[in-house]
Formats: C-alpha cells, structure tokens, sequence
C-alpha cells in the first residue's frame, strides 16, 4: 500500500468507499437538511464489506465441512452500502416515501436525538412513552408527557420540531454531568459524545483492552499503537500479537520457508 495523501491505491480506495456511500443511499440520509449530502466519518462500505466476506466465508466453510464441497464468496461495496440501510430502506419500501435529511434524529422516534446542554451536548434515546415520561420529569416538566401532541411516539413524531425545540431549551440549562447521572438513576438512555480522547480514556474502553500497544523494533518508544478486533472469545479479546510488519520485514523468512532463500 503506498500514498496516504491525495494519490496512490490508498486514495483511490477512499474514493470508492465514498463514492459506495453515495450510490448505496446512505449520503442521502445523512447531513442537516439544510446542508449537503454528508459521508460518514469513517469507510463504513470499505469495513462493513469486510466484515461481511468474512461472514460469508465462515458460512462456506462450515458447509465445506458438511459437503466436502467449496464455495464461491462475492460481496461488493454497494451490496453491502445497500444491505445495512437497515430501517430507512424498509421505511422507504413500505411507503414510498423518500426520507429526509434529519441530522442526528431518528425518522421514527422521538426525542431520539443529540441536545445541548449547558457545556457541550449529549444524546437523549427516548425509546418508548415511559421513558419520555422520566425524561420529562427529570427535565422539570412531568405534565409535558400529558400533553395531547406528545403522548404518544406517534404524537411526538407529528410535532417534532416544537417538542424538540422546547426539549432543547430545557436541556440547555443542565450541565451534562448532572443530567446523565439523573437520567441514568430512572433509567432513560443517554450519553455523551465522546472525542478520541475521551474514547480511549473512558474505563470501559480501556477495561475491555480495545488499544493495543505492540512490541516492535521499528518503534522508537518499543511499541506501535493500534486498536484490536472487537471480538472476544472465551474472555479473550481477539488481537493480533505483533504490529503490520515494515516493509520487506520478512522477506528472507518467506524465501526460506519456498526454498528461495539465498
């Protein structure tokens, strides 16, 4: 793999897991609706399709060894874009409705969102008519579950932008410490939005092992960072042991092992 700026395989990979998020739909759906069509963060075609071929692959090789037979995987970066469009396609194909942009909203329940408050933003995932209700009461308001427009998900989901927009104000107002512990006690999900720091500083993150640190000669501190497979196996997360090699790093290994070695 060479170039990791603007040329090169690597570049020309980018573009097509780019340009996979632009023909499988998910651009579409993703952004403000007042912006453009918006990519996600990361190559999500590139690895949701790896991780696909590797299902397809444990799948052929499970019926290898009831039929003796081999199988013929074929996984493509659009099929997969188009494969994990999860509820919006199905929104799309019951209806016939396209969706909009929402920005960080859910097409289907509501509030199901990001919200201010008073040093950053959090996310707020009320999931059912119980749950907006302790959302309501932690936010200071019990009677606005009553209210005819918000009731029910239904409701909420018609009146959007108002509730959203009052919910807003009174998220605002709350430092977002105070608001998640409270609403963890009644057992609303919420969360903060973490940055990479925050990520790999967090105890879960950390408890479960997620950053590596591999030994390595090539490294002057000893070691090369990087971040393990997030499965785990009998209680051991799944990890490599040693960091991609250096270039030609095994060459006389590899000659040796095909009798080439000279």
């Amino acid at each position: 793999m060479t170039g990791f700026g603007q040329s090169g395989p690597y570049a020309a990979r980018a573009g097509y897991d780019l340009m996979a998020q632009g023909m499988g739909g998910f651009m579409s759906l993703t952004g403000a609706p007042e912006g453009e069509p918006t990519r996600a963060g990361v190559p999500i075609a590139d690895i949701f399709t790896g991780v696909y071929s590797v299902v397809g692959i444990l799948a052929a090789l499970a019926q290898r060894e009831r039929t003796g037979r081999g199988r013929h995987v074929d996984t493509a970066l659009v099929d997969t874009q188009v494969g994990v469009l999860g509820n919006q396609a199905l929104n799309y194909l019951v209806s016939g409705m396209l969706p909009e942009r929402i920005g960080n909203a859910h097409p289907n329940i509501v509030p199901y969102q990001v919200f201010p408050v008073a040093d950053g933003h959090i996310i707020i995932a009320s999931g059912n008519d119980g749950q907006f209700a302790k959302l309501c009461a932690v936010l200071g308001e019990p009677a606005l579950a009553q209210d005819p427009l918000y009731k029910t998900n239904a409701d909420r989901v018609m009146n959007r932008a108002k509730l959203v927009a009052h919910l807003c104000t009174l998220t605002s107002r709350c430092r977002r410490a105070d608001i998640l512990a409270k609403l963890e006690a009644v057992n609303v999900p919420a969360g903060p939005i973490y940055n990479l720091t925050d990520v790999f500083s967090d105890p879960q993150v950390i408890d479960r092992g997620m950053r590596l640190d591999l030994p390595s000669a090539a490294a002057k501190a000893g070691t090369i960072p990087g971040v393990r497979t997030p499965i785990t196996i009998d209680g051991v997360g799944m990890a490599a042991e040693h960091p991609a090699p250096r270039l030609g790093e095994h060459t006389q290994e590899i000659l040796r092992e095909i009798g080439e070695a000279r």
